[in-house]
């Protein structure tokens, strides 16, 4: 049975400052600002995988429309995009690169308007201000 961390973020640190690192996901222009644990001493420049964590404010799920992060450079703020895995604590949300996201535990805070939580669903989130980055170190093969 696959779980969040099965889901990494590839893409670049472009940018490192005290506990935070600039990350641009594989394909897009986004500049995302995320937290680390304690000085990132990895890759820069290099391609990289890594896991990004967010806590949502407010979730709703929606009827249409496409993947992605606002702002594109800065700390993420809000995500939308398609469930590829749930769970009774935390979803993963592919958005431009996968969010893993820790569900709101006030029940006032998710609007199922628009169907339930489900995987494949379209949700609009609005992330606390603490997104991070954790990166991945694979055991050599």
């Amino acid at each position: 049975m696959p779980s969040a961390s099965d889901f990494p973020a590839i893409g670049q640190v472009m940018a490192v400052d005290d506990q935070a690192v600039v990350f641009q996901p594989l394909g897009t222009r986004y500049g995302l600002r995320l937290k680390t644990a304690s000085e990132y001493g990895g890759a820069v420049g290099q391609r990289i995988e890594g896991l990004i964590r967010a806590v949502a404010r407010k979730l709703l799920t929606v009827p249409s429309g496409g993947n992605f992060v606002a702002p594109i450079v800065g700390p993420p703020r809000t995500i939308q995009g398609r469930i590829v895995h749930l769970d009774e604590k935390q979803m993963v949300v592919q958005a431009g690169a996968p969010f893993i996201v820790e569900l709101p535990a006030e029940d006032d805070a998710i609007e199922l308007t628009h169907g339930p939580l489900a995987v494949g669903a379209l949700v609009n989130v609005a992330l606390l201000p603490s997104a991070r980055f954790v990166p991945l170190v694979r055991a050599p093969l």
